[in-house]
């Protein structure tokens, strides 16, 4: 199944991917790094579906989420009639006798009974175990501390592992729930009313997209990509996903394959950067209270990721028995990058503590004091190479991006200490070195043979990471240099139409190859918007829109040729970058107002 053809259904505590064939095919439980028990998307078919669906191939006549909200709805025409499956997760179990994960599946019929299948097959994590199994008002699944309890109403002669057939009458739907219980007693739901729950989470989820100004330029996209990031958000925490999967190819058939069930800083701030942007202060504040949190242990310096909870990501290893997406190894747990010094992260970290000051809200003491030692980390450590925005696992170099994001890291404390208790010695020390490190910059980070700035000092490469250059305040976003390097990027890492590459194909060490970085294509909207050049900019933004899966999603990358979705899905960076572009066009039509 190609990977643009899932769904995502979440409750910001985990999520999972639902196939257009209405096959449950991922799914980690209790929380977005867990074990899967529903893993047949990287372990074939011993690794686990829930699939409730036709009983016979059917045409697909529609697949949509109900009106700004997180409710999935596939509709199949079926002889005479019409299967519709609708399906969510309960995001909101608070003051409620509810168990923190829930999933409400409906089948409903229209024109004439339809026959469809329930194949319920969970199987618990790297061993896909089969767990033992009680029947009764509900089936019961065990596996130790974990339960899965399936029920369904009417009521249904579920199993495990073995397709039910049952014939769906108009008027007559058929809903299932599944519960999951972790070191909890499992609570039972009523499948009669469970429904009623769908209900009052869509109106919870409506409420909180009509806090969204009406008026913003692609409004229903916007809407869903925040929608997305919100689903991304592990809430018990407030610490944002970069994705619920791991191992989803960069290179069909290659060994690009990495955990993104972890949370970045830098990724996470750009997402904090785009609900700011909206006045959503509260996704905000608790991405801060988080990192707080992570980083208590190994202030002043910022890891490059971090698990769900705040603690250090597991040792990266390769799962054995697993055949991998389209029999693509290795599937990999852990994530190696989590080692790696990456100056960049203290930039957007501090950008988006800047972006809350700027909205009118002061930092707590404890988040300021902790700005506070990230700048002065970056004012000692600037000069030394590191891994970069990209993770390359190979030697550490003097990225550009870096050092302009450790510029920014500066630049921002200082615009926060206007407003915060910032002593005098501290405030000279940090602009002191934020301008040896301009000045270092444009030296030896710019090419004027090529009249642009580079990957790396004494490079000849361009990076897309530069793109970011016009939103910093560097330099002049209509400046020459600025411009030459946007347009150095375009045209020398084009990947086709308005794809772009990282990096120059086969710079990284690693065998065979990548797909185009779509949160590239929209830093280059953003870029034009922000140069004076709007029209290109919106013309970028329409065609990407194309480019996302009938249901607004988005993966890391595409492949140029096929235009299918590469990587792991759906990714929060592309979406945080899909909000932040369609806010520049924003602003860029004010200003030209």
């Amino acid at each position: 199944m190609p990977i643009g053809d899932y769904g995502l259904l979440g409750d910001t505590r985990t999520g999972l991917l639902v196939s257009g064939e209405g096959a449950i095919d991922w799914f980690c439980v209790p929380a977005f790094d867990g074990e899967p028990v529903f893993g047949s998307l990287l372990g074939g078919p011993e690794g686990g579906t829930f699939r409730a669906g036709p009983a016979l191939p059917a045409q697909r006549v529609g697949r949509r989420y109900r009106d700004q909200s997180a409710t999935l709805e596939t509709v199949r025409a079926v002889g005479n009639g019409r299967l519709i499956l609708t399906e969510a997760m309960v995001s909101e179990v608070a003051g409620q006798l509810l168990p923190a994960t829930v999933l409400i599946r409906k089948l409903s019929a229209e024109g004439s009974p339809v026959q469809a299948v329930i194949e319920f097959d969970p199987r618990l994590g790297e061993d896909h175990l089969r767990p033992r199994t009680r029947a009764g008002q509900n089936l019961v699944c065990q596996w130790g501390p974990l339960a899965l309890s399936l029920s369904s109403h009417p009521g249904i002669d579920l199993g495990t592992g073995r397709p039910v057939p049952i014939t769906v009458v108009p008027g007559e739907p058929v809903t299932l729930v599944l519960s999951v219980a972790y070191g909890e007693p499992l609570i039972y739901i009523n499948p009669e009313t469970a429904w009623e729950l769908v209900e009052a989470d869509e109106s919870r989820w409506r409420s909180w997209a009509a806090e969204i100004d009406q008026d913003l330029p692609f409004r229903e996209e916007v809407v869903r990509s925040l929608l997305t990031l919100r689903l991304l958000t592990y809430s018990p925490s407030g610490a944002p996903v970069a994705a619920p999967t791991t191992s989803l190819p960069e290179d069909v058939g290659g060994i690009r394959n990495w955990d993104y069930r972890y949370a970045w800083p830098r990724d996470a701030s750009i997402g904090v950067g785009a609900f700011l942007s909206v006045g959503k202060i509260d996704e905000a504040r608790s991405f801060l209270g988080w990192l707080l949190h992570a980083s208590r242990l190994q202030r002043p310096s910022l890891p490059a990721l971090f698990t769900l909870t705040g603690c250090h990501v597991p040792m990266e290893r390769e799962l054995t028995g697993w055949p991998g997406y389209a029999a693509g190894k290795p599937v990999r747990v852990g994530n190696g990058a989590a080692n790696q010094h990456q100056l960049d992260g203290y930039g957007w970290v501090l950008d988006a503590a800047w972006l809350l000051v700027l909205s009118g809200h002061r930092l707590y003491s404890e988040t300021w004091r902790t700005m506070r030692g990230f700048a002065d980390f970056v004012a000692r450590r600037w000069q030394e190479p590191d891994a970069g925005i990209w993770e390359i696992r190979g030697d550490a170099a003097h990225h550009v991006h870096s050092k302009l994001m450790g510029w920014l890291a500066l630049d921002r404390a200082l615009r926060i200490g206007e407003s915060h208790h910032l002593g005098h010695r501290q405030r000279e020390r940090w602009q002191s070195v934020r301008d040896d490190m301009a000045q270092e910059i444009k030296r030896k980070g710019f090419n004027s043979d090529m009249g642009s700035y580079t990957r790396s000092y004494g490079s000849a490469d361009l990076d897309s990471a530069l793109l970011v250059l016009p939103l910093l305040g560097f330099e002049d976003a209509a400046s020459a240099r600025v411009t030459g390097t946007v347009d150095a990027v375009r045209r020398e890492l084009s990947a086709g139409g308005p794809l772009l590459y990282r990096y120059p194909p086969g710079q990284d060490g690693l065998p065979g190859s990548e797909g185009a970085f779509l949160p590239c294509s929209f830093w280059l909207v953003q870029a034009l918007a922000l140069s004076g050049r709007p029209t290109e900019a919106s013309e970028l933004f329409t065609d990407l829109l194309q480019r996302s899966t009938p249901l607004g999603l988005y993966s890391e990358e595409m492949d140029p040729a096929s235009q299918t979705h590469l990587g792991n899905f759906p990714q929060a960076l592309t979406h945080s970058a899909l909000v932040q572009a369609a806010l520049a066009l924003r602003d860029a039509g004010n200003a030209e107002a």
